[in-house]
């Protein structure tokens, strides 16, 4: 796989190699705005598809695992009309997920919260904002977003999150640096449901059961009546696909909290 490094090393070669070549002969302008181009489409996909670990390493899935165990993960929570009703959905199948809580919702629902926990189901840290320009943030503001967020589930819940989940599961060099310092580990995904945009209920169904197979790990939002509604038939297909959904630091065979 390509790395964001080895890119920048082989573009810096490629473009000592142009300005070289200018010197002793003509190049055209256009192919260095071909060069410029396709470096930057090439960072642009690596910073917005989180499962190329381009910047840095996620954990997106466990193909090795031998139990038939998939994990079914929640963006965005907690919301007081939707998460409680995924939760009762989750209890009458008897399924285990995990939630990926923005701090800012977290200090509004600390209740909500408790039930997750007391469910058997696991947290991690979503940021504080969850602000639409956090792929633009310097390192040191994405880091204070990650602290803050733990401190209010910490005194929520008495325990420190390890995991955390970017968001829009952008990636970046700032990111990676913040995780470094607060020792997070990055929690992505292999199958994405898109339920947060217009597709039907349906189609969103089917991006999730086609070709699922056990050690993949779904992204759901507990943010949208849809998403309950895609939930349970999702839930109501796993026992045909023989799987059964598992908190995902459980399907990683990570520990959740320090």
């Amino acid at each position: 796989m390509l790395r964001f490094y080895t890119i920048n090393a082989l573009a810096l070669v490629v473009f000592f190699g142009l300005l070289l070549a200018g010197f002793f002969g003509d190049v055209p302008a256009w192919l260095y705005f071909l060069f410029v181009l396709i470096w930057f489409l090439i960072t642009a996909i690596g910073s917005f598809q989180i499962r190329l670990n381009y910047h840095l390493q996620s954990l997106n899935h466990n193909y090795k695992i031998s139990e038939n165990h998939i994990s079914i993960t929640f963006d965005d929570g907690p919301n007081p009309d939707i998460t409680p009703k995924v939760l009762a959905l989750l209890k009458e199948h008897n399924a285990k997920a995990s939630f990926f809580l923005i701090g800012k919702n977290a200090e509004k629902y600390p209740e909500i919260i408790h039930q997750i926990i007391e469910e058997g189901h696991s947290i991690g840290n979503h940021s504080y904002s969850h602000s639409k320009n956090f792929g633009f943030f310097s390192t040191e503001k994405v880091a204070a977003e990650l602290k803050q967020t733990n401190s209010i589930l910490k005194e929520i819940t008495e325990k420190e999150l390890k995991m955390f989940r970017p968001p829009f599961g952008v990636t970046n060099p700032n990111i990676k640096k913040a995780l470094k310092n607060t020792g997070h580990q990055s929690i992505g995904w292999s199958k994405r449901s898109l339920d947060t945009t217009k597709l039907s209920e349906e189609k969103i169904l089917k991006r999730i059961t086609s070709h699922l197979k056990k050690g993949d790990i779904i992204l759901l939002h507990d943010s949208s009546a849809k998403t309950v509604a895609v939930l349970e038939q999702l839930l109501l297909t796993l026992p045909s696909h023989k799987l059964q959904s598992v908190p995902v630091d459980r399907l990683l065979e990570i520990e959740p909290y320090a």
